[in-house]
This record gives structure tokens, sequence and C-alpha cells, in this order.
């Protein structure tokens, strides 16, 4: 996975991209609910946050670990779910959560919380993997830890 990533200091880097981070968590700890209200809150735009929001990590999120959180977007189909589960198992990893919403218009949301610690892959390919599923719609991963 960090095969992908460069440690960079961040003084060096815009400035708006420690700002997506900050709207980013507005988000996440609930103090705004919606995504215009946390880039206006942090002065950037909407577009500029979501063309990075997917793409910066903070050091935390990408070191070595043994959790993930995965989010995906998946098809209302029989077996769906099951063969992504498989897919996960068959890389060594341990499903330790699963939250789905209740499909609306033949989609539905699913967080995965995964014990990576015996993984036999990187998460770079996992994500590969889940990416090119049938069904898999989209699929994003939340964080490392």
């Amino acid at each position: 996975m960090l095969d992908n990533y460069l440690i960079i200091h961040k003084s060096i880097l815009p400035e708006y991209y420690e700002k997506v981070l900050e709207a980013r968590r507005l988000l996440e700890d609930g103090k705004v609910h919606e995504v215009s209200q946390a880039v206006k809150q942090v002065g950037i735009s909407r577009s500029t946050y979501y063309k990075y929001k997917d793409f910066i990590l903070e050091p935390t999120d990408i070191a070595g670990g043994r959790k993930a959180v995965l989010s995906m977007v998946l098809t209302h189909e029989q077996g769906v779910l099951s063969a992504l589960l498989a897919r996960i198992s068959q890389a060594g990893s341990n499903v330790l959560t699963i939250t789905q919403s209740l499909p609306i218009r033949g989609k539905a949301s699913v967080t995965i919380s995964l014990d990576i610690s015996e993984m036999s892959c990187t998460m770079t390919e996992l994500m590969q993997k889940i990416e090119h599923s049938s069904g898999v719609e989209q699929a994003r991963l939340v964080a490392v830890e």
C-alpha cells in the first residue's frame, strides 16, 4: 500500500491540502453535517474538497497497523456481499464489524472494519480486488490503524 505514497513535510504543500483534512475532521466529528458547511468554515471550495478528500491522509491513517475501515456501495443482488466477504477472507483479513444500510434504488452502503494483522497481501492489492469485484459500485479505504 505504501508504494503509492510519499511523506512530505506539510510546510512545502499548498495550504488547501491541510484545509481538506480539517474539513473532513469537522464532518467526521459531527461538528458540521454538510460538506458545504465544512468547506465554508475552513475556507476552501467544494470542488477542492471533493478533488482531494480521498487522497490526503494524515500519518496516523496510513501507518502500518492492524485495523482498516472500508466504505463501499454495493448493488443489491443476491451473493454480492457474501462474495466480497469471501474475497476479504481469502486475503487473510478478518472482518470485525459490518454496517449495511437498507438498499435504496438497488444500492446499499456498507462499512466494514477489518483486522489486517494476518493479511497475505498489501492493502493496495486488497482494495484492487474489492474494486474489481462484481457488484461493487464504489470502494474507499477510510482509515488504517
